[in-house]
């Protein structure tokens, strides 16, 4: 008979369903006159982008670290962007309207936005055909941000990143635990011979660099 470890079998999680139906039934308590044509859900609507739910969070610490309000042009390169994680920069004043930069300065202060975002490390730009500013790459938040405190890069307050390392816990993001991109791997490379070595090499004796005879070897 074979015999099963419960111990070590893995918790089963209550159904998600459940959570749901309950939500469902509270709503339906608190708002009573509201139906399902009221509400967007992202399972019967389109043109919708996946966020960390700690955005407002790094969003907050964004700015704080820019010292200016950097965090509508960086939520609107984060829902134009796909899943590769870049954004074509090809209508730079309709994006600046977009994240509230309009006037005759808009385009102007949309790019010091960007500016800031790219040497706090949020993104990193490319040039194109629309110039130095064509491309934007978004770079995890997670990752910069961890790297700024190790850094301990000015404006990012501590009590911020706490509880941002917290809601990331709890929501089970484990971006804090990935390892450092940034950080140099080991080579794995081994130190070339000096020239010293190589000539001593080149000149021993032949019976020296023979191949034993694998039997021979083992006796």
């Amino acid at each position: 008979m074979v015999e099963i470890n419960l111990a070590a079998m893995p918790a089963v999680k209550k159904p998600r369903k459940k959570i749901a139906q309950r939500q469902m039934e509270l709503r339906q308590r608190l708002w009573p006159n509201i139906t399902e044509s009221y509400i967007w859900r992202r399972q019967h609507h389109n043109g919708f982008t996946t966020i960390p739910r700690t955005m407002p969070l790094i969003l907050s610490i964004m700015d704080d670290l820019a010292g200016t309000p950097v965090a509508m042009a960086y939520l609107e390169l984060w829902g134009r962007a796909f899943d590769e994680g870049f954004v074509t920069l090809s209508k730079p004043k309709e994006i600046a309207f977009h994240a509230g930069f309009d006037g005759q300065r808009g385009e102007r202060t949309w790019r010091s936005k960007m500016k800031a975002l790219d040497d706090l490390g949020f993104i990193e730009v490319a040039g194109g055909p629309s110039g130095a500013m064509s491309y934007a790459l978004i770079l995890n938040p997670y990752l910069v941000i961890r790297k700024l405190h190790e850094q301990g890069t000015a404006g990012l307050r501590e009590d911020k990143y706490n509880a941002l390392m917290e809601r990331a816990g709890e929501i089970g993001a484990d971006d804090f635990d990935l390892p450092d991109p940034w950080a140099e791997p080991p080579s794995s490379l081994q130190p070339s011979p000096s020239l010293g070595q190589a000539v001593e090499a080149s000149s021993a004796p032949a019976e020296n660099l023979a191949v034993k005879n694998p039997v021979e070897a083992h006796l």
